[in-house]
């Protein structure tokens, strides 16, 4: 079995990260799915959530995915997200005015992107 799997996540927009990993945790219409080297094939639905990936070099990378795909196939993960944010990237006070208006605006929608977005930050 090989120690790593090549992982590409991949917003419409932009391809956001690309490398190798030992572990990734992502959430799929079936709920919560950990892949590893020699998983067996994949093919899901991704629901909006933290994304997190356990680098080959100790790191860890977690991204608020909006919903999309997850494919998995000869030790090759594929995460294809309409809206990808790497936890890094996102601005806490920015997502926690973001909710507060989703939340006075009766938007559900819009107050779940927000909430995922500081669930990814919280777990980094």
């Amino acid at each position: 079995m090989a120690a790593e799997l090549h992982v590409e996540l991949v917003a419409a927009d932009r391809s956001v990260w690309s490398g190798e990993a030992t572990l990734v945790v992502a959430r799929t219409t079936s709920g919560d799915i950990g892949i590893m080297p020699g998983h067996q094939p994949l093919l899901g639905v991704l629901e909006s959530g933290p994304v997190t990936i356990r680098t080959s070099g100790g790191g860890t990378v977690i991204a608020a995915v909006h919903g999309g795909f997850i494919s998995f196939a000869d030790n090759k993960l594929s995460l294809l997200a309409e809206i990808v944010e790497l936890a890094d990237e996102i601005d806490v006070q920015r997502a926690e005015r973001a909710l507060e208006r989703a939340k006075s605006d009766a938007d559900a929608a819009a107050e779940r992107r927000a909430e995922i977005r500081l669930r990814a930050v919280a777990v980094r």
